[in-house]
């Protein structure tokens, strides 16, 4: 059985006050508290996801997570930069750092690749055909993410949650037709395309 691996980092979080800091830390874990999460060196994080099918969606709520943080404070754009890795683990999974398995070894060598580029988001699996439909997904994702602005971010994180239009336009007190607009230029149904394909490649592959 197949299991996925993420390993980040929060991007410019050395502009972060150390509040801040603390504040996007504390709510990235509390993102990944259903799964094993383990930080070092301060801003890099990895999480052990036993369902991979739940990786994209994940990586995509802490990325929207973080790009709304600063919202109206600041100018200061954070993201996180983070690799998916889908594998086999060997189980059980006691401890991050000494945890063993193919997803663990795809995740961190591709996240190493990306830490010389400008890539954000990336996906690594061993099987050839389903990793160049990873690639594709990975490249639009980025696409998509490269422009996404605070506002924006902020309302596909709620969808991305399950949330309603109406409940996320209740709950950010915004009118329906700005919440609808906020998705239609960041480009969430795209978004939710990209996720269904994601699924269709996992279930081929897990």
């Amino acid at each position: 059985m197949k299991h996925a691996v993420l390993t980040g980092d929060i991007v410019n979080s050395t502009v972060l006050t150390d509040d801040q800091e603390k504040k996007l830390i504390s709510s990235l874990k509390a993102l990944f508290s259903g799964h094993k999460i383990a930080f070092f060196r301060g801003d890099s994080f990895q999480v052990y996801v036993k369902d991979p099918q739940q990786a994209l969606k994940l990586c995509l709520l802490a990325r929207t997570m973080a790009i709304s943080f600063m919202g109206e404070e600041g100018t200061v754009s954070t993201d996180v930069r983070i690799c998916i890795g889908i594998g086999t683990v060997q189980v059980p999974v006691r401890q991050l750092n000494t945890a063993r398995g193919e997803a663990f070894v795809l995740s961190g060598r591709k996240f190493e690749e990306m830490s010389i580029s400008l890539q954000r988001m990336a996906i690594a699996v061993h099987d050839p055909l389903a990793n160049e439909g990873m690639q594709v997904i990975a490249q639009y994702t980025n696409a998509i993410f490269e422009s996404m602005t605070s506002k924006q971010a902020e309302v596909i994180y709620e969808l991305l949650k399950g949330e309603m239009q109406k409940a996320v336009a209740r709950k950010l007190k915004k009118t329906k037709s700005t919440v609808h607009q906020r998705l239609s230029s960041g480009r969430w149904p795209e978004i939710e395309k990209l996720l269904e394909r994601y699924e269709n490649i996992v279930n081929l592959v897990a």
